[in-house]
């Protein structure tokens, strides 16, 4: 078995990271990272890695839209999709800073009460589709998506997003309909109830993943496991073996079959890093040490796995650390800081 997780945010940039990194010690993955053999590429965003590994071309737009409604057990159709994802946009002196809402949660009834008021306004051009409080798709009607260029969330998360609107053919007119998005939320009651609890206003969208259902699809996996629709969807439309991420690595061995290589997202680390919040980057990187990297290298140590590849898309390359039981053995190099790898 070879098992391959892909972690972005694993590597943070910059001097107040190297802070963050200072006094941080992971045993786990220092020693599969000490131990490795290691390649490098060019860095590329999660979403477009899974394009290029599914679909063998990252450059096109990813049709998020209709992945994640096949993932989550809508029919996608013919239509085109689009994720048109919740948000907070913060002021920040001359900047509107984008804030996902997976970073501050929004409830079910919540994004109901939004949606509808969204539906009603735009009916007959766009249909939101609130598929859980923070993640939701649109259906496009009648509006021209097809050339269009977006960003994903977590490319844009604490960055200004006039820096980052979409871009390409017909640009200007999802400008417009962004506007008139954020018009419709700004003095929702909704939102009024949640600035009177203190809490974040979900006061725009951020529209990304245009295009249909892709029908050829295929990968080198046995299995995907992740809790983003957009891995999920593309294994299913390859037909492979795919289910959300479970606590551990220890439930995860105990489903899989005895060989073959299965891919692992573990994508909690990047949205703390964009928003600035190392701490929460520090205790969700030791909830992986302890949840998968330990298990994982106690497993490769008792030939459970044959393999295992740490894949850090995003740190200024794409970075590949790659590990056999063998490897393990060379005691010579030392586990070293997850500093070192910066």
């Amino acid at each position: 078995m070879h098992c391959e997780l892909i972690v972005p945010g694993l590597l943070p940039p910059g001097e107040e990271a190297a802070a963050t990194l200072a006094d941080l010690r992971l045993p786990a993955l220092e020693l599969l990272l000490a131990r490795s053999r290691r390649t490098s590429d060019e860095s590329i965003a999660l979403e477009r890695w899974l394009a290029q590994a599914f679909d063998g071309d990252e450059d096109d737009e990813i049709p998020a839209g209709a992945l994640t409604l096949a993932a989550s057990g809508g029919a996608a159709g013919d239509a085109t999709w689009m994720r048109a994802d919740p948000a907070h946009l913060r002021l920040n002196r001359d900047e509107l800073v984008l804030v996902p809402a997976t970073a501050f949660g929004v409830t079910a009834s919540d994004a109901q009460a939004l949606t509808t008021t969204l539906n009603r306004h735009f009916s007959g051009e766009l249909t939101f589709y609130p598929l859980s409080g923070e993640r939701w798709c649109v259906r496009i009607d009648g509006i021209p998506a097809a050339g269009l260029r977006t960003k994903t969330p977590a490319e844009v998360a604490g960055r200004d997003i006039n820096r980052h609107l979409p871009s390409g053919e017909g640009a200007m007119r999802w400008h417009g309909l962004l506007n008139e998005i954020q018009m419709l939320l700004h003095e929702h009651p909704v939102n009024e109830a949640r600035e009177s609890r203190g809490e974040p206003a979900v006061n725009s969208v951020w529209l990304w993943g245009a295009g249909v259902l892709p029908s050829d699809t295929a990968a080198p996996f046995q299995s995907v496991t992740s809790d983003d629709p957009l891995a999920l969807g593309y294994a299913q439309a390859a037909g492979l073996r795919h289910r959300p991420l479970p606590s551990n690595a220890g439930d995860w061995l105990g489903w899989l079959p005895e060989d073959g290589r299965q891919l692992v997202v573990l994508d909690t680390l990047r949205l703390p890093l964009a928003l600035g919040d190392f701490e929460g980057w520090r205790l969700r990187i030791t909830e992986l040490e302890e949840r998968w990297f330990a298990p994982l290298v106690a497993a490769l140590k008792d030939g459970r796995i044959g393999m295992v590849t740490v894949l850090v898309p995003d740190s200024g390359e794409l970075r590949a650390f790659e590990s056999t039981r063998n490897d393990l053995r060379h005691f010579w190099r030392r586990p070293k800081p997850l500093s070192v790898y910066r």
